[in-house]
């Protein structure tokens, strides 16, 4: 796995998300300020961005005078970023990941550490394979972003609650307060940590009787554990408590929509701001935000702003291995048998912390990659291993090993016969259609394969075109493309001879909402997400990972 991970590594062009997080890690580490990409917490960025330490890339300064909430203020200081080191960003796009595999890589460790002391070592070493050969963690172990690392921030979590739960003791108290405060500056959903860890403490309070502990003793872990969460928050942000920019103040009322809740922003924001640093209580609030704002996405051939329910299932159904997919569903099914029937507590914690994150997930309004899933895959896993060595002891027969063998084989097959392509990657039910028809955005389409459309170009003595592609207001300059404009919607009236369009916007879901027509008229939703309808019905010269389609114009 780590070996596929790096190869991935080195090849893919930067990610639309990898090309913002990458200057915000880098900028927060050498200057710490928190304006750029603040709807992610920092530390992720920051670890993926250590070894820049190292290579030292130019350092960028805030463009003067720019006055505007931090999403423009981003997008404007990244592209100074990549500007600056144009002639490195290949190695500085690669050690920037290399973290994040070890990091993919260590998630593996943590599955099997807690699988063993929870199912048995069999069970654990299953989980690590399952765990290795499925192409979503495959697709995104090696990307800077916050996805995989909240996987192993929320299964740390769990462990640790559990851990100390067994044996409440001081060492395991303060472990458990470290891990919370890991786990809430990884990704910004895990905030449903903060509730589960108040519940938690008070309820071994209350009860500490029952854990052989005096309540006083639990009582100052609690408090302990608490300090050491809410310490490990601030330092992230370098204990910084200075009022937010005046662009982001000026935002959150702007987004509170009346001037009552403006008041009632502003007044809970200043609270929580003297225990919590300004910028993650803006993270926060971003993300609230952004999720009441709702995102365009495209599920199934509906297209919708605010999502579905059954978006993540389907999604999970679409994108995952089938064989994977199969255990999955049996694993789950037979693991609430063993817990409601047969009252076996073990498989317990790993139905509870599949279900919260499951049921958070599909109540969000941002529907855009089964990336947001990520923290759901380690427990299902676990389960998926726990099954599969139950099944093995309790036939102990060849049918059963070849079974398993099989299984894994099947998925080995699907790692080999789509690498290194897994970021688009769809299973079989799709029926043949082609992914971008069924799913959109980071699904199909992240900017990975920028650069091989570039390498295709230049040997065909071109550099300009025009083109919709996910990332390239950044990444195509740096393999020496010109974007010259946004795709038009007929092949015919294209300025140049070669126009691509990414999976996600031939989808329709991504195109902007800004986008007018020839007369200067601001297109509907309905012409927006046909914008590409011509394109779908051609055949490209050529499709670059399943997630760029290349036409050419012909005279």
């Amino acid at each position: 796995m780590g070996a596929n991970l790096f190869s991935s590594a080195w090849r893919a062009a930067p990610t639309n998300d990898e090309l913002v997080h990458i200057p915000a890690g880098y900028y927060s580490l050498v200057r710490p300020d928190f304006r750029l990409n603040p709807e992610h917490p920092p530390l992720v960025k920051m670890w993926a961005c250590l070894p820049l330490l190292v290579i030292r890339p130019k350092i960028f300064s805030p463009p003067d005078g720019v006055d505007e909430e931090s999403a423009r203020f981003t997008v404007v200081a990244a592209l100074e970023f990549w500007q600056a080191n144009q002639d490195r960003f290949k190695a500085i796009t690669f050690w920037a990941r290399a973290p994040m595999v070890l990091l993919t890589l260590g998630l593996g460790v943590l599955i099997f550490i807690y699988g063993r002391q929870l199912l048995g070592a069999r069970a654990a070493v299953l989980s690590v394979a399952l765990f290795s050969l499925e192409p979503t963690m495959l697709a995104h172990g090696w990307i800077v972003h916050t996805d995989v690392a909240a996987a192993f921030g929320y299964l740390l979590f769990l462990a640790a609650l559990q851990a100390y739960y067994r044996a409440p003791t001081l060492s395991r108290a303060l472990g458990f307060g470290c891990a919370t405060g890991l786990a809430l500056l990884t990704k910004f959903s895990l905030a449903i940590l903060f509730p589960i860890f108040f519940f938690a403490v008070v309820y071994l309070v209350i009860r500490a009787h029952r854990f052989g502990a005096a309540r006083r003793h639990i009582f100052v872990q609690a408090c302990l554990a608490s300090a050491v969460v809410l310490t490990l928050i601030n330092a992230a942000y370098y204990f910084q408590h200075a009022a937010v920019a005046r662009p982001e103040a000026k935002w959150l009322v702007q987004t509170a929509g009346t001037q009552l809740a403006a008041d009632r922003v502003i007044t809970l924001f200043n609270l929580l701001s003297r225990v919590l640093p300004p910028y993650y209580i803006l993270g926060l609030y971003t993300i609230f935000a952004h999720n009441h704002a709702g995102h365009p996405a495209s599920l199934l051939g509906q297209y919708s702003s605010f999502g579905w329910w059954y978006y993540f299932p389907v999604t999970f159904a679409l994108k995952t291995s089938l064989p994977f997919l199969l255990l999955s569903v049996g694993a789950v099914c037979w693991a609430l048998w063993t817990a409601v029937i047969r009252r076996e507590k073990k498989l317990v914690p790993l139905l509870l912390g599949l279900a919260i994150y499951l049921a958070l997930s599909m109540t969000s309004s941002i529907n855009i990659g089964i990336r947001h899933l990520a923290p759901v895959f380690p427990f299902l896993f676990l389960l998926g291993g726990a099954c599969l060595d139950r099944l093995l002891k309790a036939t102990r027969g060849r049918a059963a090993a070849i079974a398993v063998v099989c299984l894994l084989g099947a998925m080995v097959v699907d790692v080999v016969r789509v690498y290194p392509n897994y970021l688009s990657f769809t299973n079989s039910l799709t029926f043949g259609k082609p992914a971008w028809a069924l799913l959109s955005d980071s699904n199909v389409e992240w900017g990975q394969d920028v650069g091989e459309l570039a390498r295709y170009l230049h040997e065909h003595g071109e550099k300009d075109l025009v083109g919709s592609l996910s990332g390239a207001w950044a990444s195509a300059p740096m393999y020496g493309i010109r974007v010259l404009d946004f795709a038009p919607p007929d092949l015919r009236s294209s300025s140049t001879p070669y126009v691509a369009i990414g999976a996600a916007f031939l989808n329709g879901s991504t195109v902007p909402a800004d986008l007018s027509d020839a007369s200067g008229v601001e297109l509907s939703e309905e012409q927006r997400r046909n914008y590409f309808a011509k394109y779908r019905a051609l055949t490209p010269e050529k499709v670059f990972g399943n997630s760029i389609y290349l036409y050419r114009k012909r005279e």
